[in-house]
């Protein structure tokens, strides 16, 4: 696991650019830094020593020194292409990153095809001066770039941009309307103007100042017909692999444990030595005790940490700086200090994202089951009610016969929408940017044949996995200088995930339901059973009392708040909240979040 950059341009002071950048990702790999400069680019990579150790550094050549790699992650199937890739190629490394330099020699911008894993590489053709990138297929490791002074600049993590002298810092006002019905950035826009993520599953070529993107991978869904006690077993073979995969190391593997089915059945296919857990002090929102006794049953080691409430408030500009952009999932928090414990003994850990997308595990898919009988009244009906509920205040329960009366594509935007179309006009100044249909329309054409459940499932991986879930995890790990592995998150996973009947993912009665029985076989407590938590956090709570809601209100209150907000509003949902009047934590974090980051990023002198 490593941090990568590097810019194309005209300039002839390279090599002082190029450290700079470097150094503001240090985090990423504090074992060993390596650089490429030539007239036309510089390349930097961080490195965190975990394959190969002694002969793995990069940047990295293949034979005659004609080609230049610099990679970030995890390729799982190194050791199948090398097998394939050595009779043709002589490797004298043991590393993953060889691989990539022979096999780019051999299919050329193919290459990602063939990749089992998470990986964002930049690979540099010295004779031709042609730049060739990658991102895996589901966007598990990051990779930015921008084009502006005539400068080609890209990285692991937008703030090494930071560095160079042609990267021009504007804010982009556009994305905000749409942070805040998703809560994260959904687009490949980015927050900072003209800068721009990679796509997970494309690849991008740049030579003579063109751009070329090319998409490499596209998620497929062909439900098979298999009985269900083949579907269970095909579930557990292929999630002991994975996690066998995932374990190659030449370093200690550890985990990440938590009270739910996701990490406690990585758990026990991976059988670690070592697991690591946070809590929180009030009882609903701890997880020790059920992580504990798993750890117990398992015979393996549990270490835990409870944060305090003073712990959370005082490091959230910290974790606004390492995310690049915001997000409102208070889930990130308990991230970085579950990290940050485990990154004291290892440097893997094995996580559990990407279940609940690939199995189907969040409640809202089961509306269709559950609320069969609704979609039978005929849609102009339905519409008409729809219309009718728009009227009326957001309250519990409105928001289904909204969705139920509109077209999917009109009204699902992921499991964790924040703010409505409605409300938004009244939060924000300027209401200006892309509408929510605008920023889906390409899921969902990708997918307009599928079933209702296929589509949100397909929403759900392309915006809150890949734009929210995977950037906190890569961020919040890589702060502590911790490599996370999700092996849940795999390519072979999803052919088996994707190949699934409905009925296997989601009844009236659970979700994830083939997922469960494959666990039950092998976890040794009724984790399997539990309804989803996610990684619970007392943020609600503790917006009702007095020093939360101080801290809050004093940014709302902040005179750089009215650039964006209509202050009167969002102090009233804060007051509201705090009162127990309304649930408003969602929206009012969501808020408070986004100004923590534009202070941290636009106003403080120099971004920490």
């Amino acid at each position: 696991m490593c941090g990568i950059a590097g810019f194309i341009d005209k300039s002839t002071n390279k090599k002082t650019i190029i450290k700079k950048m470097s150094k503001r990702i240090a985090h990423r790999g504090p074992d060993g830094e390596g650089f490429y400069v030539d007239k036309n680019i510089a390349l930097a990579h961080r490195r965190l020593s975990i394959i190969d150790l002694t002969t793995g550094d990069q940047p990295m050549y293949n034979e005659d020194k004609s080609l230049v790699v610099i990679f970030n992650g995890e390729i799982y199937n190194y050791l199948e292409l090398r097998a394939e890739l050595k009779a043709k190629h002589e490797f004298k490394t043991k590393s993953d990153t060889e691989v990539l330099l022979h096999g780019y020699e051999e299919w050329g911008r193919d290459l990602p095809k063939h990749l089992r894993g998470m990986f964002a590489f930049a690979i540099y053709d010295i004779k031709n001066k042609e730049l060739f990138m990658a991102r895996d297929n589901f966007g598990i490791k990051p990779l930015y770039y921008a084009y502006m002074n005539e400068t080609f600049i890209f990285a692991s993590e937008i703030k090494a941009f930071l560095e160079h002298p042609a990267f021009q810092k504007e804010f982009n006002e556009d994305i905000l309307k749409s942070y805040l019905a998703f809560s994260f950035t959904p687009t490949n826009e980015t927050f900072f103007k003209g800068v721009f993520r990679l796509d997970a599953g494309h690849s991008l070529a740049f030579k003579d100042g063109q751009i070329t993107i090319d998409r490499y991978y596209k998620k497929e869904f062909n439900e098979k017909n298999l009985s269900y006690e083949e579907a269970v077993k095909e579930i557990a073979e292929i999630m002991q692999e994975s996690v066998n995969k995932h374990l190659l190391s030449d370093v200690e593997v550890g985990s990440f444990l938590s009270s739910g089915i996701d990490s406690s059945y990585i758990v026990a296919l991976a059988h670690p030595d070592k697991t690591y857990t946070v809590g929180y002090d009030l009882p609903r929102y701890n997880e020790i005790d059920y992580a504990k006794d798993l750890a117990q049953k398992l015979n393996i080691k549990n270490t835990s940490k409870v944060i305090t409430k003073k712990e959370y408030m005082g490091i959230i500009p910290k974790i606004m700086y390492h995310l690049d952009e915001p997000t409102s999932d208070p889930a990130a928090v308990a991230l970085y200090f579950v990290a940050n414990l485990a990154s004291q003994d290892v440097k893997v850990v094995l996580s559990g994202e990407g279940a609940d997308e690939f199995f189907g595990g969040y409640n809202i898919y089961r509306q269709d089951v559950d609320m069969g009988w609704y979609n039978k009244i005929p849609f102009f009906i339905r519409h008409l009610i729809a219309k009718f509920c728009r009227l009326l205040p957001e309250v519990r329960g409105v928001n289904f016969f909204i969705r139920r009366g509109e077209k999917l594509e009109n009204s699902y935007i992921g499991v964790n929408r924040v703010f409505g179309d409605k409300e938004t006009k009244k939060v924000l100044v300027k209401d200006t940017g892309l509408t929510n249909q605008e920023v889906t329309k390409n899921t969902y054409a990708d997918y307009q044949d599928a079933s209702d459940i296929v589509k949100m499932q397909a929403i759900d991986m392309d915006f809150w996995l890949m734009k929210d879930i995977l950037l906190k995890a890569d961020r919040m790990t890589m702060a502590s200088s911790l490599e996370g592995r999700v092996p849940f998150i795999d390519k072979e996973v999803f052919k088996v995930a994707s190949s699934l009947p409905i009925n296997y993912k989601v009844t009236k009665e659970n979700t994830k339901v083939a997922l469960r029985d494959a666990a039950k076989k092998v976890i040794p407590t009724e984790a399997y059973k539990k309804k989803k938590l996610g990684f619970p956090v007392p943020v609600r709570d503790w917006m009702k009392e007095k020093d939360f809601y101080n801290m809050i209100k004093k940014t709302f209150r902040a005179k750089y708040t009215q650039k964006f907000f209509n202050q009167a509003y969002i102090i009233q949902l804060l007051d509201e909240h705090f009162s127990g009047k309304k649930d408003n934590y969602r929206k009012v974090w969501t808020i408070y979040c986004f100004l923590v980051w534009y202070k941290v990023f636009f106003i403080d002198e120099k971004a920490k």
